[in-house]
């Protein structure tokens, strides 16, 4: 396990592509069971060991994922990602030449239950989905983007680069044809929050995986 920052309410770690976050059947392995033996072996707590997860990333996805050591640290930054305080930064490696340099995608999303996947609806049903990007690299077939979300939807940033016409690459599941050896082309980069308890601005990184080496 790639730990980024621990303490006694946080502990920060980086999700490899297809590990799922958590919601695993029991005794399959997930980041929630695999961060609990890390920290059960370092500190020797026996019997079941408490650990909240406050943000969670698609199971293809990679990059950093924030973990509450305590219920009180679980309640406080659920806090400020329900209230949109926390700022996610995501790093896309999408298909085609995005045009703009930078720009706004608003949508309202749905669920289909039925095949696992989100889209994009106008009903009234639908829940808003708000993401800023910026070109941060240009190749000649696919471009690198930097996405800021506004709000935190079920596969947001992965439906909406795609129904904007730029699937994320390795992700077939919204449309891509490229293929991506591991997961697909999405790395949660950094997160910016309030502790819990000491009220400090804390700035977690994770590094592009080294599959995406070859790519950048």
């Amino acid at each position: 396990m790639q730990v980024l920052y621990e303490d006694n309410h946080v502990l920060a770690v980086v999700k490899p592509a297809g590990l799922p976050t958590m919601g695993v059947a029991e005794g399959e392995k997930s980041l929630l069971s695999e961060a609990k033996k890390y920290v059960a072996q370092k500190y020797a707590k026996p019997g079941n060991v408490y650990l909240g997860i406050v943000s969670r990333l698609d199971t293809p996805t990679t990059g950093v994922v924030v973990i509450a050591r305590t219920s009180k640290a679980a309640s406080r930054l659920s806090e400020q990602f329900k209230n949109r305080t926390v700022q996610k930064t995501y790093f896309a490696l999408v298909e085609g030449r995005v045009p703009h340099e930078e720009g706004t995608l608003r949508d309202r999303l749905a669920e289909e239950k039925r095949h696992r996947k989100m889209f994009v609806t106008r009903s009234a049903e639908g829940v808003e989905a708000i993401l800023h990007y910026r070109v941060a690299k240009r190749y000649s077939t696919y471009t690198l983007l930097e996405i800021h979300l506004e709000t935190g939807r079920k596969h947001q940033i992965r439906l909406q680069i795609s129904h904007a016409g730029f699937p994320i690459l390795g992700d077939r599941k919204y449309g891509a044809k490229t293929s991506f050896p591991v997961g697909i082309a999405l790395h949660a980069g950094s997160l910016v929050f309030r502790h819990p308890t000491l009220g400090e601005e804390i700035k977690i990184e994770a590094d592009f995986p080294a599959t995406w080496k070859k790519f950048l």
